[in-house]
């Protein structure tokens, strides 16, 4: 990923969050056929790897498990907003986008024993029910569990490497920020509302 340095995030918490927050991935690996990708749900974990490792599964009919040669990218996408040039107010200025990513890289590991997948199972429904007011529960034990075990391929990525990209429009002046930050705030979707939460929490920050 092009990070510019005004952009780069580096706190290694603040990634691991994010990823938790932004968990539904874009998984892009390279095989026979060329480039593949698969839209998963990834779950961070702390063990393994420099910096943890993601768990998930996919179909067994998906051929991107087959093919994984080398290194695989995760791709974490978090809010994003158009930032319009009037928005300055000043001449010579263009559009842009406000955005944060995260790219985790790491080798891609089948998990095909009952008992790996079941865990992986077991985490991601107790990751994404624990929240709800009334979750569901996951029982091993019924019936169609066995059948839906065989349908899926687990996996693991102990992670090598993390990429963090907050392009918040910090290669801009104090004034140009705070007229961007205004604007945004003023804009009535979650987006625009996200990058602007996120502009605030930036430009707080000592030093910033």
């Amino acid at each position: 990923m092009y990070v510019p340095t005004a952009f780069t995030e580096t706190d290694t918490a603040k990634l691991y969050e994010f990823i938790r927050a932004n968990s539904f991935a874009l998984l892009t690996s390279h095989g026979n056929d060329g480039l593949i990708a698969s839209h998963l749900p990834l779950l961070f974990d702390t063990e393994g790897g420099l910096s943890g490792r993601l768990l998930g599964h996919m179909a067994r009919a998906n051929p991107q498990w087959r093919q994984v040669t080398g290194e695989v990218m995760a791709v974490f996408s978090g809010p994003h907003a158009y930032v319009s040039p009037s928005w300055y107010e000043e001449e010579g200025t263009v559009p842009t986008w406000n955005y944060v990513a995260v790219h985790a890289y790491g080798n891609f590991e089948t998990v095909e024993d009952t008992d790996g997948l079941l865990d992986i199972l077991r985490r991601s429904v107790s990751f994404y029910e624990n929240p709800r007011p009334n979750p569901w529960a996951f029982d091993a034990s019924a019936p169609h569990v066995e059948k839906l075990l065989k349908a899926i391929i687990g996996f693991q990525i102990p992670i090598t490497r993390l990429e963090g990209k907050w392009k918040l429009s910090q290669n801009h002046s104090e004034l140009r920020r705070r007229r961007v930050l205004g604007a945004l705030a003023g804009c009535d979707d979650e987006n625009s509302q996200a990058i602007a939460q996120l502009m605030r929490e930036t430009f707080q920050r000592p030093g910033a």
